[in-house]
């Protein structure tokens, strides 16, 4: 039961923050570790409940999916929203694939974690104060140069700490995009960043895979789910009247709190 419990906790963690602007993975480190749940197992773990909350969007946005794929081959739309997503997905792509390790192994470490979470907030205080020049007032007036340019705030979400989210919705924001136009793009990219790194690591972590881990996975799996639609819902009501500043505050709080779990000791952000 003790188990299942943290598998509920990290799935309702997992879906809260993947697709907000605060790194999700810095979450899921900070509470597997107070919860004991960090071993390769729990990193596996991670990578499934994250295939629930990609899950999540693609229901939200189901007909809109359904309906680009079912064009794929003969409305332009639908081929510019398609061409649009693989153009901003091939810059993290090419460059994890070449630096992924080397980033990981010298990037993962408190202080550039802590620094990563506080420039980012920087970030964001920046891109809410700046005149918001607005270009593109929907994801479908979006051309190829857009996407790219949005693909490569994307990679910064290679560094520990910066968030995939933050770098795209952000990034999107300061390229002219409006705030739900750069907000809902990052939803769509997610969908093949996300689900591509997760059956990598799927694939790569196959041994680690049991029949006897079904519940728990699949408790983490539903909890990630059900909090990412909610999550999702929220933020796209949120924006409507709100800015990204309380986001940015909260990443400067987090970021201190991961130096303080480090240098006491509560938590390896090292060995992650």
């Amino acid at each position: 039961m003790d188990t299942l419990f943290s598998a509920l906790i990290l799935g309702i963690v997992e879906g809260l923050t993947e697709f907000l602007p605060v790194s999700s993975t810095g979450h899921l480190i900070l509470v597997g570790d107070l919860l004991g749940f960090n071993d390769a197992k729990g990193k596996l773990f991670e990578i499934v409940i994250q295939c629930g909350a990609i899950l999540a969007v693609c229901w939200e946005y189901r007909a809109r999916l359904l309906a680009a794929v079912a064009g794929a081959f003969s409305e332009r739309a639908a081929q510019r929203f398609l061409a649009n997503l693989a153009l901003a997905f091939l810059p993290l792509a090419l460059i994890g694939l070449a630096f992924g390790k080397l980033i990981k192994a010298t990037l993962f470490k408190p202080v550039p974690v802590e620094l990563a979470f506080i420039i980012g907030a920087l970030v964001i205080l920046w891109a809410e104060r700046r005149e918001h020049r607005i270009r593109v007032q929907e994801v479908d007036d979006m051309d190829w140069r857009d996407a790219i340019k949005v693909g490569i705030a994307q990679a910064f979400a290679l560094i520990p700490g910066t968030s995939r989210a933050g770098a795209t919705i952000i990034g999107g924001m300061l390229f002219g995009l409006s705030r739900r136009a750069a907000t809902e793009f990052s939803f769509f990219l997610a969908i093949p960043t996300l689900f591509a790194a997760s059956a990598y690591d799927l694939y790569r972590n196959r041994d680690l895979l049991g029949s006897g881990d079904l519940g728990l996975f699949g408790v983490g799996f539903v909890a990630a789910f059900v909090s990412a639609f909610l999550c999702v819902r929220w933020l796209l009501r949120y924006i409507s009247t709100h800015d990204f500043t309380v986001f940015a505050w909260y990443r400067i709080a987090f970021g201190f709190a991961v130096l303080a779990t480090a240098y006491t000791g509560l938590v390896d952000w090292s060995a992650n």
